[in-house]
């Protein structure tokens, strides 16, 4: 897990409404709830680590969906001829 927190997350979660911070801090899971819970991370660096990681993921999972797709598509061409 990382510890330091991104400077431009940071940023973000200040622009967040009180709900906002609210659903993100649900979202948490491994770590990072325990260390926001024993107060080696404040709220707003809880929440960009959860932003960071969310991203990440998000990242990850667009570079799956495309190469799935890519996949598709080099079968259906392959059905086609």
């Amino acid at each position: 897990m990382k510890d330091k927190v991104n400077p431009e997350y940071l940023e973000r979660v200040k622009q967040l409404s009180g709900d906002e911070a609210e659903r993100v801090l649900s979202r948490m899971d491994g770590k990072l709830p325990k260390r926001f819970m024993k107060d080696k991370l404040t709220q707003d660096e809880a929440i960009a680590l959860q932003l960071e990681i969310e991203d990440e993921q998000l990242q990850e999972w667009r570079e799956k969906i495309a190469k799935l797709r890519e996949e598709d598509e080099k079968k259906d061409k392959k059905k086609k001829e």
